[in-house]
């Protein structure tokens, strides 16, 4: 039995501390205010930005997953960083593998499918805040610190992952009978991440002798184009599809009201042009870990339609 500490119980945190529970693992979640229930693993709050706290908690670990994100998304790149330097700083006191989650921000707009290959060309703050911490850390697996593995996702979708641009706004309203809400050109192709899939994808990187010191695609099932994805979810709950697209003007408009709106116009371009993620790199490595997309989406109308029977007893 190995032991592996996960920094995050959120979205993707939760079904990677169910996951290594699963396998057999010793496990240990780590969240800000050590609530949370998931069977068979130990649950712990603290401050993740305190290296003496992320020393004491990661002691003794074969694998650190950093599935963390910043509390406020308007702060994100002055919150974000000091989480990653005081996890980094509890895998490298361990000899642990640190294991992170990442985005596709530091790509920035593309012409064809995404790999791993692809330069850095951050157009945010956002994104370049994201692609130096990508460095960082490459740079302390290069010299020796520690090993370090990067899985990169695009978009959630899946139990529980409500904040996100195929989330509450599509499978909720799906449910309800409303229009959903997305962003940009939904006749664009958009992969999205299955965040069961992103977790065991996780997994396989903390454990895999081919992960450390690369960054990694992590599985996704075929690519749609938004509207085919949102018909096919309006069809697993019997409405008729109806779709409510925001682009730039409409972003700027719900952001006089809705401040935090305006924060995703720097990512935009993702949904007004192709975006779709190559994880052959990943697959030929680890094998197919990805759940077919309309398996992978009834499960997650499944999730929501059981929230909702709960929330009207």
């Amino acid at each position: 039995m190995s032991r592996h500490v996960v920094f995050g119980t959120g979205q993707v945190g939760h079904p990677l501390v169910t996951l290594l529970v699963a396998h057999g693992h010793d496990v240990v979640a780590v969240n800000r205010d050590g609530r949370g229930d998931v069977p068979g693993a130990t649950v712990v709050g603290g401050d993740a930005t305190d290296p003496g706290f992320t020393r004491r908690v990661c002691a003794g670990a074969d694998a650190v997953y950093f599935c963390l994100n910043a509390m406020g998304y308007q702060r994100w790149t002055e919150e974000f960083p000091p989480l990653q330097h005081g996890v980094l700083a509890g895998a490298e006191a361990a000899g642990a593998r640190l294991v992170v989650l990442d985005n596709l921000y530091a790509y920035g707009p593309v012409a064809g499918p995404l790999v791993e290959t692809l330069a850095a060309h951050p157009t945010s703050a956002k994104a370049a805040t994201r692609a130096a911490m990508t460095e960082e850390l490459l740079d302390a697996h290069r010299a020796g610190r520690v090993q370090v593995a990067i899985g990169r996702a695009s978009d959630y979708f899946g139990p529980g992952a409500t904040r996100s641009a195929l989330g509450e706004t599509v499978f909720g309203t799906a449910l309800a009978g409303r229009a959903a809400q997305v962003m940009g050109d939904p006749d664009q192709p958009h992969s999205y991440s299955y965040t069961p899939d992103v977790a065991a994808g996780l997994a396989a990187l903390g454990t895999g002798a081919a992960a450390p010191g690369q960054v990694w695609h992590l599985p996704v099932a075929e690519t749609r184009t938004t509207r085919q994805v949102v018909e096919r979810v309006y069809a697993l709950t019997g409405h008729r599809p109806r779709v409510l697209a925001a682009g730039r003007t409409t972003l700027r408009a719900l952001g006089l009201v809705r401040p935090q709106m305006r924060e995703y116009l720097h990512t935009l371009y993702q949904f007004t042009d192709p975006w779709v993620v190559d994880d052959g790199r990943f697959r030929a490595a680890f094998g197919d870990l990805s759940t077919p997309l309309d398996d992978a989406l009834a499960a997650t109308v499944d999730w929501y339609a059981d929230r909702a029977a709960v929330a009207t007893r």
